[in-house]
Protein backbone atom coordinates (compact mmCIF):
# COMPACT_ATOMS: atom_id res chain seq x y z
CA UNK A 1 0.00 0.00 0.00
CA UNK A 2 2.04 2.95 -1.47
CA UNK A 3 2.07 6.25 1.49
CA UNK A 4 -0.57 8.83 1.40
CA UNK A 5 0.62 12.49 0.20
CA UNK A 6 1.16 15.02 2.84
CA UNK A 7 -1.73 17.15 2.93
CA UNK A 8 -0.85 20.87 1.76
CA UNK A 9 0.22 22.97 4.44
CA UNK A 10 -2.63 26.14 4.68
CA UNK A 11 -0.85 29.56 4.87
CA UNK A 12 -1.03 30.52 8.01
CA UNK A 13 1.12 27.46 8.93
CA UNK A 14 3.22 27.57 5.51
CA UNK A 15 4.30 31.41 6.67
CA UNK A 16 5.24 30.40 10.41
CA UNK A 17 7.60 27.85 8.31
CA UNK A 18 9.03 30.28 5.85
CA UNK A 19 9.59 32.92 9.13
CA UNK A 20 11.61 29.79 11.00
CA UNK A 21 13.92 29.34 8.24
CA UNK A 22 17.46 30.08 8.35
CA UNK A 23 17.26 32.33 4.74
CA UNK A 24 14.33 34.45 6.34
CA UNK A 25 16.27 34.89 9.23
CA UNK A 26 19.09 35.80 7.54
CA UNK A 27 17.50 38.18 5.83
CA UNK A 28 15.56 39.92 8.46
CA UNK A 29 18.73 40.41 10.07
CA UNK A 30 20.25 42.28 6.92
CA UNK A 31 17.29 44.10 6.55
CA UNK A 32 17.51 45.47 10.01
CA UNK A 33 21.02 46.50 9.67
CA UNK A 34 20.24 47.98 6.62
CA UNK A 35 17.71 50.09 7.61
CA UNK A 36 19.36 50.91 10.95
CA UNK A 37 22.33 52.34 8.18
CA UNK A 38 19.49 53.98 6.19
CA UNK A 39 18.06 55.38 9.47
CA UNK A 40 21.42 56.70 10.30
CA UNK A 41 22.35 58.27 7.32
CA UNK A 42 19.41 60.01 6.22
CA UNK A 43 19.54 61.41 9.42
CA UNK A 44 22.60 63.23 9.22
CA UNK A 45 21.39 64.35 5.45
CA UNK A 46 18.61 66.02 6.97
CA UNK A 47 20.60 67.51 9.77
CA UNK A 48 23.02 68.50 7.63
CA UNK A 49 20.89 69.89 5.39
CA UNK A 50 19.64 71.69 8.17
CA UNK A 51 22.98 73.13 9.16
CA UNK A 52 23.55 74.13 5.65
CA UNK A 53 19.96 76.29 6.13
CA UNK A 54 20.52 78.37 8.92
CA UNK A 55 24.11 79.19 7.87
CA UNK A 56 22.61 80.48 4.55
CA UNK A 57 19.91 82.62 6.57
CA UNK A 58 22.59 83.65 9.19
CA UNK A 59 24.96 84.65 6.33
CA UNK A 60 22.15 86.64 4.37
CA UNK A 61 20.89 88.47 8.36
CA UNK A 62 24.94 89.34 8.39
CA UNK A 63 24.94 90.92 4.56
CA UNK A 64 21.69 92.81 5.88
CA UNK A 65 23.47 93.88 9.08
CA UNK A 66 26.75 95.24 7.48
CA UNK A 67 24.69 96.98 5.06
CA UNK A 68 22.30 99.04 7.89
CA UNK A 69 25.62 99.44 9.64
CA UNK A 70 26.56 101.78 6.92
CA UNK A 71 23.86 103.47 6.33
CA UNK A 72 23.33 104.04 10.07
CA UNK A 73 27.31 105.45 9.94
CA UNK A 74 26.03 107.31 7.22
CA UNK A 75 23.07 109.40 8.46
CA UNK A 76 22.42 108.07 11.79
CA UNK A 77 19.30 106.79 12.94
CA UNK A 78 16.63 108.68 10.89
CA UNK A 79 18.46 107.81 7.68
CA UNK A 80 18.48 104.20 9.40
CA UNK A 81 14.37 104.08 9.34
CA UNK A 82 13.76 105.19 6.28
CA UNK A 83 16.26 102.68 4.72
CA UNK A 84 14.38 100.01 7.24
CA UNK A 85 10.88 101.36 6.22
CA UNK A 86 11.55 101.07 1.87
CA UNK A 87 13.48 97.64 2.57
CA UNK A 88 10.10 96.60 4.77
CA UNK A 89 7.79 96.72 2.15
CA UNK A 90 9.61 94.77 -0.73
CA UNK A 91 8.44 91.31 -1.05
CA UNK A 92 11.02 88.35 0.83
CA UNK A 93 11.43 86.65 3.70
CA UNK A 94 13.32 89.52 5.59
CA UNK A 95 12.57 90.84 8.56
CA UNK A 96 13.15 94.35 9.90
CA UNK A 97 12.12 96.41 13.06
CA UNK A 98 13.28 99.72 14.61
CA UNK A 99 11.67 100.75 17.78
CA UNK A 100 11.66 103.24 20.97
CA UNK A 101 13.71 102.89 23.73
CA UNK A 102 10.16 101.91 25.18
CA UNK A 103 9.64 99.74 23.11
CA UNK A 104 7.12 101.37 20.73
CA UNK A 105 6.81 100.10 17.12
CA UNK A 106 8.84 102.78 14.96
CA UNK A 107 9.27 101.17 11.38
CA UNK A 108 9.27 97.66 10.10
CA UNK A 109 7.11 94.51 8.89
CA UNK A 110 7.63 92.36 12.24
CA UNK A 111 4.53 93.29 14.09
CA UNK A 112 4.53 91.58 17.20
CA UNK A 113 7.18 89.56 19.16
CA UNK A 114 7.70 87.35 22.62
CA UNK A 115 7.80 89.77 25.33
CA UNK A 116 10.65 90.71 26.87
CA UNK A 117 12.78 89.28 23.61
CA UNK A 118 13.78 92.86 22.82
CA UNK A 119 15.86 93.40 26.00
CA UNK A 120 17.51 90.60 25.35
CA UNK A 121 20.47 91.63 22.67
CA UNK A 122 21.81 88.68 20.31
CA UNK A 123 21.18 86.17 17.74
CA UNK A 124 17.73 83.65 18.34
CA UNK A 125 15.11 81.63 16.85
CA UNK A 126 11.97 83.13 18.01
CA UNK A 127 8.23 83.14 17.22
CA UNK A 128 6.66 86.27 15.51
CA UNK A 129 3.73 88.14 13.92
CA UNK A 130 3.64 90.05 10.85
CA UNK A 131 1.38 92.42 8.70
CA UNK A 132 -2.38 91.56 9.32
CA UNK A 133 -1.55 88.87 11.56
CA UNK A 134 -2.35 90.91 14.95
CA UNK A 135 -0.99 89.36 17.97
CA UNK A 136 -0.86 85.80 16.40
CA UNK A 137 2.53 84.72 16.87
CA UNK A 138 2.45 81.59 13.91
CA UNK A 139 5.50 82.70 12.15
CA UNK A 140 9.24 81.74 13.14
CA UNK A 141 12.70 83.24 12.59
CA UNK A 142 15.88 83.71 12.88
CA UNK A 143 16.37 86.98 14.41
CA UNK A 144 19.76 89.52 15.31
CA UNK A 145 19.05 92.54 17.81
CA UNK A 146 21.09 95.69 18.23
CA UNK A 147 20.82 98.43 20.88
CA UNK A 148 21.43 101.74 19.16
CA UNK A 149 22.78 105.02 20.54
CA UNK A 150 19.67 106.90 22.16
CA UNK A 151 18.17 103.23 23.49
CA UNK A 152 16.43 102.86 20.20
CA UNK A 153 16.72 99.04 19.38
CA UNK A 154 17.08 97.27 15.86
CA UNK A 155 15.88 94.10 15.04
CA UNK A 156 17.37 92.18 11.36
CA UNK A 157 16.03 88.60 10.83
CA UNK A 158 15.21 85.90 8.39
CA UNK A 159 11.62 83.53 8.00
CA UNK A 160 12.47 79.96 7.94
CA UNK A 161 9.27 78.84 7.04
CA UNK A 162 11.11 77.48 3.96
CA UNK A 163 13.66 76.01 6.06
CA UNK A 164 10.77 74.13 8.02
CA UNK A 165 9.19 73.28 4.73
CA UNK A 166 12.11 71.69 3.56
CA UNK A 167 12.46 69.69 6.70
CA UNK A 168 9.00 68.55 6.41
CA UNK A 169 10.05 67.22 2.64
CA UNK A 170 12.98 65.68 4.07
CA UNK A 171 11.22 64.15 7.26
CA UNK A 172 8.90 62.91 4.68
CA UNK A 173 10.88 61.46 2.40
CA UNK A 174 12.60 60.19 5.63
CA UNK A 175 9.68 58.39 6.83
CA UNK A 176 8.57 57.31 3.51
CA UNK A 177 12.15 55.48 2.59
CA UNK A 178 12.44 53.91 6.20
CA UNK A 179 8.57 52.19 5.56
CA UNK A 180 9.43 51.60 1.60
CA UNK A 181 12.96 49.79 2.66
CA UNK A 182 11.33 47.58 5.48
CA UNK A 183 8.59 46.83 3.28
CA UNK A 184 10.14 45.60 0.20
CA UNK A 185 13.07 44.51 2.53
CA UNK A 186 10.26 42.18 4.30
CA UNK A 187 9.17 41.45 1.17
CA UNK A 188 12.32 40.38 -0.03
CA UNK A 189 12.89 38.29 3.04
CA UNK A 190 9.74 36.08 2.05
CA UNK A 191 10.98 35.69 -1.51
CA UNK A 192 13.74 34.69 -0.57
CA UNK A 193 13.25 32.28 2.17
CA UNK A 194 9.86 30.77 -0.04
CA UNK A 195 12.69 30.02 -2.70
CA UNK A 196 15.19 28.68 -0.63
CA UNK A 197 12.32 26.27 1.17
CA UNK A 198 11.31 25.44 -2.47
CA UNK A 199 14.60 23.91 -3.28
CA UNK A 200 14.97 22.55 0.45
CA UNK A 201 11.86 20.62 0.61
CA UNK A 202 12.69 19.20 -3.52
CA UNK A 203 15.43 17.89 -1.85
CA UNK A 204 13.77 16.64 1.27
CA UNK A 205 11.40 14.71 -1.27
CA UNK A 206 14.45 13.24 -3.12
CA UNK A 207 16.01 12.23 0.43
CA UNK A 208 12.50 10.61 1.56
CA UNK A 209 12.75 8.49 -1.66
CA UNK A 210 16.05 7.81 -1.45
CA UNK A 211 15.49 6.61 2.35
CA UNK A 212 12.23 4.49 1.07
CA UNK A 213 14.43 2.39 -0.84
CA UNK A 214 15.15 4.24 -4.06
CA UNK A 215 19.16 4.49 -4.22
CA UNK A 216 19.23 6.20 -8.12
CA UNK A 217 17.47 9.14 -6.60
CA UNK A 218 19.60 12.46 -7.13
CA UNK A 219 19.81 15.91 -5.79
CA UNK A 220 18.78 18.07 -8.42
CA UNK A 221 21.29 21.24 -9.10
CA UNK A 222 19.95 25.29 -9.46
CA UNK A 223 23.16 25.42 -11.66
CA UNK A 224 23.76 28.67 -9.73
CA UNK A 225 27.19 27.28 -7.88
CA UNK A 226 25.62 28.55 -4.26
CA UNK A 227 25.52 26.77 -1.03
CA UNK A 228 22.79 24.40 -1.89
CA UNK A 229 24.45 23.41 -4.96
CA UNK A 230 27.42 22.88 -3.03
CA UNK A 231 25.89 20.60 -0.62
CA UNK A 232 23.83 18.51 -3.60
CA UNK A 233 27.06 17.84 -4.99
CA UNK A 234 28.30 16.45 -2.11
CA UNK A 235 25.22 14.29 -1.47
CA UNK A 236 25.18 13.18 -4.73
CA UNK A 237 28.67 12.21 -4.62
CA UNK A 238 27.92 10.23 -1.46
CA UNK A 239 25.05 8.67 -2.48
CA UNK A 240 26.94 7.79 -5.18
CA UNK A 241 29.61 6.07 -3.38
CA UNK A 242 26.63 4.45 -1.14
CA UNK A 243 25.64 2.61 -4.37
CA UNK A 244 28.87 1.54 -5.19
CA UNK A 245 29.36 0.29 -1.72
CA UNK A 246 25.76 -1.56 -2.14
CA UNK A 247 26.39 -2.84 -5.39
CA UNK A 248 29.65 -4.07 -4.46
CA UNK A 249 28.27 -5.92 -1.02
CA UNK A 250 25.27 -7.23 -3.79
CA UNK A 251 28.67 -8.65 -5.78
CA UNK A 252 30.18 -9.98 -3.11
CA UNK A 253 27.07 -11.76 -1.76
CA UNK A 254 26.81 -13.30 -5.54
CA UNK A 255 30.10 -14.45 -5.72
CA UNK A 256 30.63 -15.51 -2.57
CA UNK A 257 27.19 -17.74 -3.51
CA UNK A 258 29.04 -18.62 -6.65
CA UNK A 259 32.81 -18.70 -6.56
CA UNK A 260 32.99 -19.96 -2.86
CA UNK A 261 30.16 -22.65 -3.68
CA UNK A 262 32.58 -24.83 -5.84
CA UNK A 263 35.18 -25.17 -3.27
CA UNK A 264 33.47 -25.26 -0.30
CA UNK A 265 31.44 -28.87 -2.98
CA UNK A 266 34.84 -29.97 -3.77
CA UNK A 267 35.79 -30.02 -0.22
CA UNK A 268 32.39 -31.88 0.84
CA UNK A 269 33.06 -34.28 -2.28
CA UNK A 270 36.95 -34.95 -0.87
CA UNK A 271 35.25 -35.69 2.60
CA UNK A 272 32.38 -37.49 1.45
CA UNK A 273 35.01 -39.90 -0.61
CA UNK A 274 37.02 -40.23 2.04
CA UNK A 275 34.28 -41.56 4.04
CA UNK A 276 33.32 -44.57 1.39
CA UNK A 277 36.19 -45.11 0.11
CA UNK A 278 39.38 -44.93 2.62
CA UNK A 279 40.54 -48.07 4.01
CA UNK A 280 43.46 -47.26 5.93
CA UNK A 281 44.90 -44.78 7.83
CA UNK A 282 47.29 -42.97 5.44
CA UNK A 283 44.14 -42.27 2.79
CA UNK A 284 42.80 -41.07 5.77
CA UNK A 285 45.01 -38.91 6.56
CA UNK A 286 45.75 -37.72 3.44
CA UNK A 287 42.21 -36.66 2.52
CA UNK A 288 42.11 -34.93 6.07
CA UNK A 289 45.34 -32.71 5.04
CA UNK A 290 43.60 -32.28 1.44
CA UNK A 291 40.65 -30.78 3.26
CA UNK A 292 42.66 -28.89 5.78
CA UNK A 293 44.39 -26.70 2.74
CA UNK A 294 41.21 -26.31 0.70
CA UNK A 295 39.72 -24.77 4.27
CA UNK A 296 43.02 -22.73 4.42
CA UNK A 297 42.39 -21.33 0.98
CA UNK A 298 38.71 -20.54 1.84
CA UNK A 299 39.76 -18.59 5.15
CA UNK A 300 42.02 -16.52 3.04
CA UNK A 301 39.50 -15.78 1.10
CA UNK A 302 37.35 -14.75 3.79
CA UNK A 303 40.22 -12.94 5.23
CA UNK A 304 41.43 -10.69 1.68
CA UNK A 305 37.09 -9.76 1.99
CA UNK A 306 37.08 -8.69 5.51
CA UNK A 307 40.40 -6.46 4.60
CA UNK A 308 38.64 -5.01 1.64
CA UNK A 309 35.40 -4.24 3.60
CA UNK A 310 37.26 -2.73 6.72
CA UNK A 311 39.34 -0.41 4.40
CA UNK A 312 36.67 0.42 2.19
CA UNK A 313 35.34 1.43 5.71
CA UNK A 314 38.28 3.42 6.71
CA UNK A 315 38.29 1.38 9.44
CA UNK A 316 41.79 1.52 9.91
CA UNK A 317 42.62 5.24 9.31
CA UNK A 318 43.31 5.53 12.76
CA UNK A 319 46.82 3.30 12.69
CA UNK A 320 47.67 5.72 9.83
CA UNK A 321 51.60 7.21 10.25
CA UNK A 322 54.23 8.27 8.33
CA UNK A 323 56.88 6.44 7.00
CA UNK A 324 59.10 5.69 3.91
CA UNK A 325 57.29 3.73 0.99
CA UNK A 326 60.63 3.13 -0.86
CA UNK A 327 61.84 1.06 2.19
CA UNK A 328 58.62 -0.60 2.28
CA UNK A 329 59.04 -1.71 -1.60
CA UNK A 330 62.67 -2.59 -1.04
CA UNK A 331 61.92 -4.90 1.19
CA UNK A 332 59.12 -6.45 0.22
CA UNK A 333 61.08 -6.86 -3.25
CA UNK A 334 63.78 -8.73 -1.04
CA UNK A 335 61.56 -11.12 0.20
CA UNK A 336 60.54 -12.13 -3.15
CA UNK A 337 63.72 -12.79 -4.59
CA UNK A 338 63.61 -16.65 -3.81
CA UNK A 339 60.27 -16.69 -5.39
CA UNK A 340 61.62 -15.29 -8.11
CA UNK A 341 64.30 -17.30 -8.85
CA UNK A 342 62.86 -20.78 -8.25
CA UNK A 343 60.55 -19.69 -10.71
CA UNK A 344 63.50 -18.17 -13.21
CA UNK A 345 62.29 -15.00 -13.54
CA UNK A 346 64.69 -11.70 -12.66
CA UNK A 347 63.35 -9.70 -10.37
CA UNK A 348 64.86 -5.88 -10.50
CA UNK A 349 64.57 -2.75 -8.04
CA UNK A 350 64.80 0.67 -8.92
CA UNK A 351 63.71 2.33 -5.50
CA UNK A 352 64.33 6.08 -4.65
CA UNK A 353 64.80 6.74 -1.19
CA UNK A 354 63.01 9.43 1.27
CA UNK A 355 59.24 8.74 -0.70
CA UNK A 356 57.65 9.78 2.55
CA UNK A 357 53.76 8.74 2.53
CA UNK A 358 51.57 9.49 5.43
CA UNK A 359 49.54 5.96 5.62
CA UNK A 360 49.49 1.64 7.07
CA UNK A 361 53.20 0.70 6.31
CA UNK A 362 51.22 -3.04 6.48
CA UNK A 363 48.53 -2.83 3.72
CA UNK A 364 50.98 -0.83 1.84
CA UNK A 365 53.27 -3.91 2.03
CA UNK A 366 50.58 -6.49 1.13
CA UNK A 367 49.73 -4.31 -1.68
CA UNK A 368 52.97 -4.66 -3.17
CA UNK A 369 53.38 -8.44 -2.06
CA UNK A 370 50.12 -8.80 -4.22
CA UNK A 371 51.53 -6.75 -7.22
CA UNK A 372 55.09 -8.58 -6.93
CA UNK A 373 53.19 -12.21 -6.18
CA UNK A 374 51.13 -11.37 -9.78
CA UNK A 375 53.96 -10.24 -11.80
CA UNK A 376 55.82 -13.44 -10.99
CA UNK A 377 52.47 -15.31 -11.36
CA UNK A 378 52.33 -14.27 -15.08
CA UNK A 379 55.61 -12.77 -15.97
CA UNK A 380 57.27 -16.03 -15.76
CA UNK A 381 55.52 -17.25 -19.05
CA UNK A 382 57.29 -14.81 -20.95
CA UNK A 383 60.05 -14.90 -23.44
CA UNK A 384 62.40 -12.67 -21.26
CA UNK A 385 60.68 -13.25 -18.02
CA UNK A 386 61.82 -9.43 -15.99
CA UNK A 387 59.86 -8.02 -12.80
CA UNK A 388 60.55 -4.90 -12.34
CA UNK A 389 59.76 -3.07 -8.53
CA UNK A 390 60.05 0.74 -8.84
CA UNK A 391 59.46 3.50 -6.72
CA UNK A 392 60.13 7.06 -7.31
CA UNK A 393 58.44 10.95 -6.54
CA UNK A 394 56.97 12.97 -9.37
CA UNK A 395 55.92 15.91 -7.82
CA UNK A 396 53.70 15.44 -4.76
CA UNK A 397 52.70 11.84 -5.75
CA UNK A 398 54.69 8.49 -5.07
CA UNK A 399 54.32 6.45 -7.63
CA UNK A 400 55.08 2.44 -6.81
CA UNK A 401 55.27 0.06 -9.67
CA UNK A 402 55.29 -3.00 -10.37
CA UNK A 403 56.32 -4.20 -14.21
CA UNK A 404 56.34 -7.39 -15.84
CA UNK A 405 56.83 -8.98 -19.66
CA UNK A 406 53.59 -11.07 -18.80
CA UNK A 407 50.40 -11.54 -21.68
CA UNK A 408 48.96 -8.60 -19.68
CA UNK A 409 45.55 -7.64 -19.76
CA UNK A 410 43.67 -5.90 -22.61
CA UNK A 411 42.16 -2.00 -21.55
CA UNK A 412 39.33 -2.60 -22.11
CA UNK A 413 39.32 -5.70 -19.20
CA UNK A 414 41.83 -3.28 -16.83
CA UNK A 415 38.85 -1.71 -14.71
CA UNK A 416 36.80 -4.59 -14.27
CA UNK A 417 39.59 -7.08 -12.73
CA UNK A 418 39.50 -4.42 -9.99
CA UNK A 419 36.25 -6.09 -8.82
CA UNK A 420 36.43 -8.77 -6.17
CA UNK A 421 36.33 -12.59 -7.58
CA UNK A 422 36.88 -11.35 -11.17
CA UNK A 423 38.80 -13.35 -13.19
CA UNK A 424 40.07 -13.24 -16.85
CA UNK A 425 39.42 -16.36 -19.28
CA UNK A 426 43.37 -16.76 -19.62
CA UNK A 427 43.65 -16.64 -15.73
CA UNK A 428 41.12 -19.79 -14.94
CA UNK A 429 43.72 -22.08 -14.78
CA UNK A 430 46.14 -20.41 -12.07
CA UNK A 431 45.44 -20.39 -8.57
CA UNK A 432 43.71 -17.90 -6.81
CA UNK A 433 40.19 -16.17 -6.24
CA UNK A 434 40.90 -12.87 -7.95
CA UNK A 435 40.89 -10.71 -4.86
CA UNK A 436 44.29 -9.77 -4.84
CA UNK A 437 43.66 -6.16 -7.40
CA UNK A 438 40.99 -5.67 -5.66
CA UNK A 439 42.96 -5.03 -2.59
CA UNK A 440 45.55 -3.23 -4.08
CA UNK A 441 42.33 -0.62 -4.98
CA UNK A 442 40.87 -0.63 -1.49
CA UNK A 443 44.51 0.17 -0.39
CA UNK A 444 45.00 3.34 -2.69
CA UNK A 445 41.66 4.55 -1.76
CA UNK A 446 42.45 4.18 1.65
CA UNK A 447 45.21 5.96 1.41
CA UNK A 448 43.20 9.03 -0.70
CA UNK A 449 45.53 7.47 -3.84
CA UNK A 450 44.67 5.74 -7.48
CA UNK A 451 45.43 1.99 -8.56
CA UNK A 452 46.38 1.93 -12.16
CA UNK A 453 46.75 -0.34 -14.61
CA UNK A 454 48.86 0.63 -17.79
CA UNK A 455 50.40 -1.36 -20.76
CA UNK A 456 53.81 -2.33 -20.50
CA UNK A 457 54.29 -3.00 -24.02
CA UNK A 458 54.90 -5.97 -23.44
CA UNK A 459 53.32 -6.96 -20.29
CA UNK A 460 51.50 -5.20 -17.70
CA UNK A 461 52.28 -2.15 -15.44
CA UNK A 462 50.52 -1.66 -11.86
CA UNK A 463 51.31 1.60 -10.40
CA UNK A 464 50.06 2.43 -6.92
CA UNK A 465 49.90 5.97 -6.95
CA UNK A 466 50.04 7.55 -3.03
CA UNK A 467 49.87 11.26 -2.39
CA UNK A 468 53.11 12.46 -0.87
CA UNK A 469 53.38 13.02 3.33
CA UNK A 470 54.19 16.47 4.09
CA UNK A 471 57.21 15.43 5.31
CA UNK A 472 58.26 13.79 2.29
CA UNK A 473 62.04 14.48 1.08
CA UNK A 474 63.61 15.23 -2.11
CA UNK A 475 64.00 11.28 -4.09
CA UNK A 476 67.66 10.52 -4.49
CA UNK A 477 69.30 8.62 -6.96
CA UNK A 478 67.50 5.35 -7.96
CA UNK A 479 69.33 1.98 -6.35
CA UNK A 480 68.90 -0.63 -8.54
CA UNK A 481 69.32 -4.40 -7.62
Amino acid sequence: MSARPPAPESLPTRLLTLFRTTAFKLSLAYLLVFAAFAFFALGYVAWNARQVLDDQIVSTIEAEISGLSDQYAAGGIRRLVSVVERRSREPGASLYLVTTPAGEHVVGNVESLPAGLLAAPGQTETAYGRGTDGERLDHRAIVRIFTLPGGFRLLVGRDVEERDRLRAVIARAFAWSLMLVVGLGFVGSLFIAQRVLKRVDAMTEITRGIMAGDLDGRLSLAGTGDELDRLAQNLNAMLDRIGELMRGLREVSDNIAHDLKTPLTRLRNKADEALRTADDPDTLRAALEANIEESDNLIRVFNALLMIARLEAGGTRETLADFDAGAVALEVAELYEAVAEERGVTLRTEIATGLAVHGSRELIGQAIANLIDNALKYGAEAAEPVVTVSARREGGTIRLAVADRGPGIPAAERGRVLERFVRLETARSRPGFGLGLSLVNAVARLHLGAFLLEDNAPGLRAVLSLPASAAAVSAQPLRKA
